[in-house]
């Protein structure tokens, strides 16, 4: 069945007026009535618009109502709350490496009083608001800090048929590929492939994605700062009933990690910045500020992060496919999962709740995803077992040991040049913050969520780029 699609003009033809009811009426029909015929639908938002007064209580049409009567949604958001005096137990994978100021941050998180459960991953770290790897599920509300500032940022994973040697004997020609393929920090591609992502509504009806529209196309394709990398590696299957349909061995592997690129920032920013004055905390809670999902500015923000969701996958398919198309070869399969997003999930005794991953891989059962360690040290193709008191989530890599101005501080560019040559590890750009150092050891994070995952294999970084190189 084909997917339901409606248009402003259509909207506006059945006596619509242009504004926000228009985007506001679509949105509400994606969400609730997506599967219904386009005539159905019409038909439907003609006769709220006639009769709204007769559709105030019902479920799905009500916030159209509600606009077209002038009246005020009636939620909690707009006064100032208190955090509960006791904060509600959640378990911490790997407690014993996880510093004070993560499990501190998951404390005052545990005291909302939206949250219903939560979890801290073995590669908790520090952060803002919600700490890196916390997981958070809360009752009607979404937490756009509690998503973070990059949303949808995702591992991606191609496994090619080639022999691996070529990495070592052809070292150069695989950079070479990797320079002339990807893009970094504020480099983009001079003519940046086109894509779907572009023609949604989104764009139209959320403003402060219509206002990123344009920096979004110039971006896609491209990587961010920081910890995002693009490298080739070694992939070595150990699982025999993988899901790939492949033998056991080695495959040469391309991965990935980066998000929503500027346009997932901004619409970060502009969504924490609504939900801090509509939902006014005390100062150690104030970024975990939310917007109720039955509100408009939840429901808009809803719409962009999904939207930011997609557009980041988008980016990793273009630098996936212009590396394919390079090697000359199709894979043989890929593994893509996202973390910093918003789920809607049901808990083990069926509660529909938000579930916020910060830094946490999807690990709902039968679920595939990679966890990277560091550019010296293996990531991990896992099958996730759905266990509920993680809130079916497992950690999304190894996890900072040391701080970036820790790391600055304490590491020197030779020392990094000489672990990296005697780990056999080629890197093109990267800074000190990013040194394989100032990660955790990710043989013990693994370890303290055998619970999580199940392992069907491992890739080996050996080309490693990361922005800085320019």
């Amino acid at each position: 069945m084909a997917k339901l699609k409606l248009r402003g003009k259509e909207l506006r033809k059945i006596g619509y007026e242009e504004g926000k009811i228009i985007g506001l009426a679509i949105n509400v029909v994606y969400e609730h009535f997506r599967r219904e015929p386009h005539e159905w639908a019409l038909k439907m938002l003609e006769q709220v618009r006639l009769r709204p007064e007769a559709f105030r209580e019902v479920e799905g049409w009500e916030r159209i109502a509600k606009e077209l009567l002038g009246e005020q949604e009636v939620t909690a958001e707009g006064g100032q709350y208190k955090l509960e005096q006791k904060a509600q137990d959640f378990p911490m994978f790997g407690e014993k490496q996880i510093e004070i100021g993560a499990k501190d941050q998951m404390f005052t998180a545990m005291r909302l009083p939206v949250t219903v459960q939560g979890a801290l991953m073995p590669d908790a770290h520090q952060g803002y608001g919600l700490p890196i790897g916390g997981v958070l599920a809360t009752e009607n509300s979404v937490i756009p800090y509690g998503v973070g500032v990059d949303i949808g940022c995702r591992m991606c994973l191609s496994l090619y048929d080639i022999p691996t040697q070529r990495l070592i004997g052809e070292r150069d020609k695989f950079k070479n590929m990797l320079g002339e393929h990807s893009r970094f920090g504020f480099e983009s591609f001079e003519r940046p492939m086109d894509d779907p992502i572009f023609s949604r509504d989104e764009f139209k009806y959320v403003k402060i994605a219509r206002e990123n529209r344009d920096k979004a196309y110039k971006q896609i394709g491209s990587s961010g700062g920081g910890n995002h990398f693009v490298e080739f590696g070694i992939a070595r299957l150990t699982d025999e009933n993988n899901e790939f349909g492949l033998p056991l061995g080695e495959y040469l592997a391309v991965l990935s990690h980066s998000g929503s690129r500027g346009m997932g920032a901004k619409i970060a920013q502009h969504y924490t910045k609504i939900a801090m004055q509509k939902c006014r905390l005390p100062k150690e809670a104030r970024h975990l500020a939310w917007l109720t999902l039955d509100s408009e500015a939840g429901h808009e923000y809803w719409a962009a992060m999904n939207l930011a969701g997609d557009y980041a996958s988008a980016c990793h398919d273009h630098i996936h496919r212009r590396l394919a198309k390079a090697l000359g070869e199709k894979p043989l399969a890929r593994i893509e999962n996202h973390h910093n997003f918003a789920w809607k999930e049901k808990l083990a005794n069926g509660k529909e709740v938000i579930v916020h991953r910060k830094g946490a891989t999807p690990a709902g059962k039968g679920v595939l995803g990679i966890i990277p360690g560091s550019m010296t040290a293996p990531g991990f193709i896992v099958r996730g077992k759905g266990n509920f008191q993680s809130l079916q989530s497992a950690s999304h890599g190894a996890g900072r040991l040391m701080s970036r101005s820790q790391a600055k501080r304490s590491l020197t560019g030779s020392e990094v040049k000489k672990y990296l040559e005697q780990q056999g590890v080629t890197l093109i750009g990267g800074g000190l913050d990013e040194a394989p150092m100032a990660y955790k050891d990710i043989h013990t994070v693994m370890a303290n969520q055998r619970d999580l995952v199940d392992v069907l294999g491992e890739f080996y970084p050996k080309i490693v780029r990361m922005a800085g190189d320019s």
